[in-house]
């Protein structure tokens, strides 16, 4: 049997893989939830062998999510489930280390296999975006590489989705001055230096939709 916990903001498209799920005699739906932070703390409690998740999500998106998944429960295998299948996102989730690229369009039937073809040790891509895959490798189109750390990716996303500097620090647990350092050393590592360009690097990378 296959467990599979469904994070997504929108709860309807998680009744929808629920009662998809149920059709499916080896596969076990065993949780939703609508944000990234609980799907974290629920994934980590039940230890699922795969993990579905959308990218663009509230606070913590799903790419970063997908990071911590690893942390919090290394066996479980991550499904990105998603509208986007723009070049940043793609590759951004390979980089990220996830196992699967669903496209919502294509959902369903490749939702189901993509669950059971990462189970078992594969990778799985929607067959739209293993196209994009190609071709960005192939053109060089890839995303900039700069290291940014996880937390500095959790600032960068809750700065330019319109949180101030002192509410990011609320949101994180972290204190003003250290949220402030952390504004200060993305600025410097990207050189951008107006929150403009930190929205526009974010849409890019696939941190937020724009």
């Amino acid at each position: 049997m296959i467990r599979i916990v469904v994070v997504d903001d929108h709860l309807i498209f998680i009744e929808g893989i629920r009662k998809l799920l149920e059709d499916e005699p080896d596969l076990e739906f065993c949780g939703g939830v609508g944000d990234s932070r609980e799907g974290l703390f629920l994934i980590e409690k039940r230890k699922p062998d795969v993990a579905v998740m959308d990218i663009t999500m509230p606070g913590l998106n799903g790419l970063d999510a997908a990071r911590l998944i690893g942390k919090v429960s290394p066996k479980t295998r991550t499904i990105l489930l998603t509208v986007h299948n723009e070049n940043p996102y793609v590759v951004e989730a390979l980089k990220a280390g996830v196992h699967g690229y669903v496209v919502k369009s294509q959902a369903g039937s490749d939702l189901v296999r993509a669950i059971r073809e990462v189970s078992q040790g594969r990778v799985y891509l929607s067959p739209c975006v293993s196209r994009i895959v190609v071709e960005a490798y192939r053109n060089k189109h890839l995303p900039d590489e700069v290291h940014l750390t996880t937390r500095e990716r959790e600032v960068l996303q809750l700065i330019s989705e319109g949180y101030k500097t002192k509410q990011a620090a609320a949101q994180l647990g972290i204190s003003i001055k250290t949220a402030e350092s952390h504004r200060t050393r993305i600025m410097s590592k990207l050189d951008i230096h107006e929150t403009a360009g930190l929205v526009r690097y974010a849409i890019r990378q696939g941190l937020i939709s724009p």
